[in-house]
């Protein structure tokens, strides 16, 4: 008896089998895409989009390329989804994660030939994941008592995330400014006080930390320059209503004058309107929309500096930081909350004029200011910083500190092999096969680098079986070096972040049997 077709004409399915190879090949295509970005040696990846503009990305962050990747394979989805949690929680290790995951069901596609049960190898992995997280665990180092030891620790954290992406040739003057940001959050992980402007010119090595905060706006003609002490009022509120618009509005009117006393009116009104601004004892008016010529010129009278038109982002960070907040009624003066700083002033940077405010009442606000050579190497730029912001100030928090290098990978992959040896049954071949997958991130490293990896990874394995050591990959001189020498250290958090959503998302696809595609909707004939 045959049976009907349950789902609509278009709908597929995969079942068993090639669910499953349809998943692997996806997922493993996607590590293979972003693994040649891994390490000091990575190269970048040019994203051209096909919107109008064509829009180009240069970018070494495996976040940002897989973000603008259109992928239909349902598993190569779940990889894109683990670099963006990996991106948001801790900043780096977001090609490291892909990396692993791909290496994990690489493995796996070889067991589940040999006749073991998908099911025996995700008990496996996690057993092995659990005994890596150990090994890292024993072998962390905490100096979170000793600040000058902590600061160096977060320097060595900071050039060793630096050091894959395009800031490598400054990568001290970069470090250097992103501790110093970091350090004046005071252990708060939130990143919207420090502000980062760019502003093409210049170059990379121009870039410099500013304290306070920096408004991409120029002042109005005929306004004070410079003001101490300001009370800034930081509003949303429309400043333009000086003149009848005549748009929209129809004024019948039996003589000019009539027309003249209306638009006396609406002076009029404007004016109380500005008054009642100052009368809340202000010397700056920051506004999200326009200011028209006539209150700008009260404003100006009164020797209130009027900014118009400050962008959305902008608003809302100067009302952070000043401690003020955004206004848009005026009627009570005592209900408004007023920002504070010590001075305002007009400061140039390359061709452009920019409003300065500093000594602001949030002590920990900082402006990093940008300069390079054009659009893309600036738009690079911040997402490296940003990644290594995000990495310093998680580890201000957790301030345990692991070498890199493909020094904890060594050091987990050595555990695991234990735990393989003395575990019986089935489940150890998956152990093993976890140990072979946590292999490859050094690996990948070296061959990124164009070494002999084969050969620099049996090295490596063979310096690990030694008690205390510390040898990793060092890619500069192209053999097996100390990575405590060398400076290489790495945020415990980013690592464990790496392992466990790498395990998961492995666990997640190699539970997969059946994939079902819907059919697309029809558009009905509406004719």
């Amino acid at each position: 008896m045959a049976v009907e077709r349950i789902f609509k004409d278009e709908a597929s399915e995969e079942k068993g089998e090639r669910a499953r190879m349809a998943s692997f090949v996806g997922a493993m295509a996607i590590a293979d895409l972003v693994k040649t970005t891994l390490g000091p040696k990575g190269m970048d990846k040019i994203l051209q989009s096909t919107g109008r503009g064509r829009a180009v990305t240069v970018t070494n962050d495996g976040a940002t390329i897989l973000k603008s990747l259109h992928i239909d394979n349902p598993a190569a989805k779940v990889l894109v989804d683990i670099s963006k949690v990996q991106d948001d929680e801790v900043g780096d290790g977001t090609t490291s994660v892909v990396v692993l995951a791909g290496e994990l069901l690489r493995e796996a596609e070889k067991l589940v030939a040999a006749k073991i049960h998908p099911m025996t190898i995700i008990s496996g992995y996690r057993m092995a994941a659990e005994c890596a997280r150990n090994a890292l665990l024993q072998k962390v180092v905490d100096n979170k008592e000793n600040s000058e030891k902590f600061k160096s620790d977060l320097m060595k954290i900071a050039m060793t995330t630096l050091s894959s992406k395009i800031l490598s040739q400054d990568k001290e003057h970069f470090a250097q400014l992103a501790v110093d940001a970091v350090m004046r959050l005071k252990g708060s992980t939130n990143l919207e006080a420090i502000q980062i402007i760019k502003k093409p010119g210049g170059s990379l090595k121009d870039s410099f930390l500013d304290e306070g905060f920096i408004l991409d706006k120029k002042m109005g003609i005929g306004q004070p320059k410079r003001i101490e002490n300001a009370k800034i009022l930081v509003a949303n509120t429309a400043m333009d209503t000086d003149k009848v618009k005549i748009y929209g509005a129809r004024v019948r009117v039996d003589s000019m004058s009539k027309a003249a006393e209306i638009e006396g009116a609406e002076k009029q009104k404007m004016r109380e309107k500005v008054q009642k601004i100052i009368g809340h004892g202000i010397n700056c008016f920051v506004n999200r929309q326009l200011i028209y010529n006539f209150p700008e010129e009260l404003f100006a009278d009164a020797g209130i500096l009027a900014i118009e038109h400050a962008d959305f982002d902008g608003i809302e960070r100067l009302a952070l930081v000043t401690g003020g907040e955004i206004a848009s009624t005026f009627d009570n003066p005592e209900s408004v909350k007023l920002g504070y700083c010590k001075l305002i002033e007009e400061i140039m940077i390359g061709e452009d004029k920019l409003i300065h405010f500093s000594g602001v009442e949030m002590g920990q606000a900082c402006t990093i200011v940008l300069r390079g050579a054009s659009h893309h190497v600036l738009d690079e730029a911040e997402r490296s910083l940003h990644d290594a912001l995000c990495v310093l100030s998680q580890t201000v928090n957790d301030s345990r500190v692991l070498l890199g290098g493909g020094w904890p990978e060594m050091v987990m992959a050595k555990e695991v092999d234990e735990l393989a040896r003395k575990t019986p049954g089935k489940k150890s071949h998956a152990i093993d096969a976890f140990s072979r997958a946590l292999v490859a991130i050094p690996t990948t490293i070296a061959d990124n680098a164009g070494l002999d990896s084969a050969e620099l990874i049996a090295q490596l394995r063979a310096e690990h079986q030694k008690e205390g050591c510390n040898a990793g990959i060092d890619v500069i001189s192209g053999s097996v070096g100390d990575m405590a020498e060398l400076g290489i250290s790495e945020s415990f958090k980013v690592k464990q972040a790496v392992l466990l959503s790498a395990t998961e998302a492995a666990e997640m696809i190699l539970r997969v049997d059946e994939i079902i595609t819907c059919a697309p909707r029809r558009r009905e004939d509406r004719m």
